[in-house]
């Protein structure tokens, strides 16, 4: 019976060493492995950070033109017959046509970790899948990146070396939106309360270019802000919703931003509340030019591209000095005549109407840049509120401006006002009690005389920039 006994202590003795053996082990091996994800993972961020702030895409520098890539309706994206892959990785081969960006993207994701007394290691590879040109930005939103948007697939591999080795590959996609330049009728960047007023019957709809028959409806006219919607008088009616950071509907104070002050007035599809403020981009303006046009007193002498017809004046930038450009200084539209622009870029100072001076579309596009040197926040660098603007294609991405200043915008609606106002820092009005169609953006906007903002629904697929990222779609994989 001892000898039985002693028998299977001693198994039980053994098996106990061996549970706590298998156990250890087992923990080591778990250790092991999350250390090999969490570096593996590390690497998928190391990678994605080279893609979004090293990395230049295609087209974006000389020497690495589009066509190398051509045709881009191919999934992954080919170069020389094979798929387009930068890579840290010694088990798999770079194919990119730039060696430069090769050899920057192997140094930048590859390298070793320390994890208490161990060592891990990483490497990773990104394949390109997609690549999709969105056309060309206007010059004025250039600097806010190239419009060529990509979809990569990111593979990273962690590894820990020793007796009990360990690897795991993640992978993960990274891919950048696309989004529209102007998504609102209006938009006002200031945080704080009555960013928006819209008051005396003011309202906004939606309507499409392509098809301006069809006429108009009480929604898409969305509007936002990174502060408040104050809405004053029955009559008035965002046709659309109201998209901010901020919460609660009520009165709006310094202590307590609501997203809507409803004094009266309506919203009709409600409110979006946003994760973030939304951040516009300052657009690069270029140097105006020296000469003054004064629409009564004809062209500036011997100004190349300007022509007087009927007492108007009518611009041609393509028989300019400079071709596909006029650069004026301050332009003044008085006397009762007006001013004809033809397709091209506008560089001048400050633009202004007084009486009845229209200001004419005659082809598209029409770029006007404006500089406002000398301009206080209480002055009008731009004021189109005399017989307004003639845009007959009611198409606005044919008529855009552009202004980074903290001036005044003052602007008059009618039959046919239809443009795109690019002007984060500055405050605008809208005056007329009429018609304005397209899109608004701007620090402030006051629209308290009437006037009904029509979005064109076509901005939403027309006018395109390269949005934010997204790191998603994680698959691991463990050897």
């Amino acid at each position: 019976m001892a000898m039985i006994l002693i028998l299977i202590l001693s198994v039980m003795a053994i098996s106990l060493s061996f549970i706590a053996r298998g156990e250890t082990w087992s923990s080591m091996n778990y250790r092991l492995m999350s250390q090999a994800r969490d570096t593996a993972e590390a690497g998928v961020n190391q990678a994605s950070n080279f893609l979004m702030f090293t990395y230049a895409v295609p087209g974006a520098v000389g020497g690495d033109p589009i066509a190398n890539y051509l045709p881009l309706t191919t999934s992954p994206v080919l170069y020389g017959g094979n798929p387009v892959i930068l890579s840290a990785d010694s088990s798999v081969a770079s194919n990119y046509p730039i060696s430069s960006v090769s050899s920057a993207f192997n140094t930048a994701n590859q390298g070793s970790l320390a994890a208490g007394t161990t060592t891990v290691n990483y490497a990773t590879s990104a394949k390109l899948l997609s690549m999709r040109e969105l056309g060309t930005l206007p010059a004025y939103l250039a600097p806010a990146g190239n419009n060529t948007v990509q979809t990569w697939e990111i593979t990273s591999t962690g590894s820990v070396a020793g007796v009990q080795p360990a690897q795991v590959s993640v992978v993960a996609r990274l891919e950048r939106q696309i989004v529209p330049v102007f998504a609102y009728a209006a938009f006002a960047t200031y945080n704080g309360c009555d960013a928006l007023n819209f008051g005396g019957g003011g309202s906004t709809d939606s309507y499409d270019s392509g098809n301006i028959a069809a006429g108009f409806t009480n929604t898409d006219g969305n509007v936002g802000t990174n502060g408040s919607l104050s809405t004053v008088g029955a009559t008035t009616n965002i046709g659309g919703s109201l998209s901010t950071p901020r919460t609660g509907v009520g009165n709006c104070t310094v202590n307590n931003i609501t997203a809507w002050d409803p004094s009266n007035g309506t919203l009709a599809d409600g409110l979006v509340e946003l994760p973030a403020e939304i951040s516009y981009p300052t657009p690069t303006i270029p140097p105006p030019g020296t000469d003054d046009l004064v629409t009564n007193g004809g062209c500036p002498g011997g100004f190349a591209g300007c022509t007087v017809t009927g007492g108007n004046v009518h611009l041609d930038p393509s028989l300019s000095s400079t071709p596909g450009t006029i650069n004026l200084r301050d332009v003044s539209m008085t006397g009762g005549k007006d001013l004809y622009l033809k397709a091209g870029t506008y560089n001048i100072n400050s633009i202004s109407q007084t009486g009845a001076t229209v200001l004419h579309i005659e082809s598209a596009p029409v770029f006007i840049n404006v500089t406002g040197n000398g301009f206080a926040n209480n002055q009008d660098v731009i004021k189109l509120t005399g017989g307004g603007i003639s845009n007959p294609s009611l198409i606005p991405a044919d008529f855009q401006i552009a202004y980074a200043g903290t001036a005044q915008i003052k602007l008059a609606g009618g039959a046919e006002a239809a443009a795109l106002i690019y002007a984060p820092n500055a405050t605008f009005s809208l005056t007329g009690g009429s018609n304005w169609y397209g899109a608004l953006i701007g620090k402030y906007m006051t629209d308290m005389g009437g006037t009904a903002v029509h979005y064109d629904r076509r901005l939403e697929t027309t006018v395109l920039k390269a949005g934010p990222y997204t790191l998603d779609s994680f698959n691991w994989q463990k050897f």
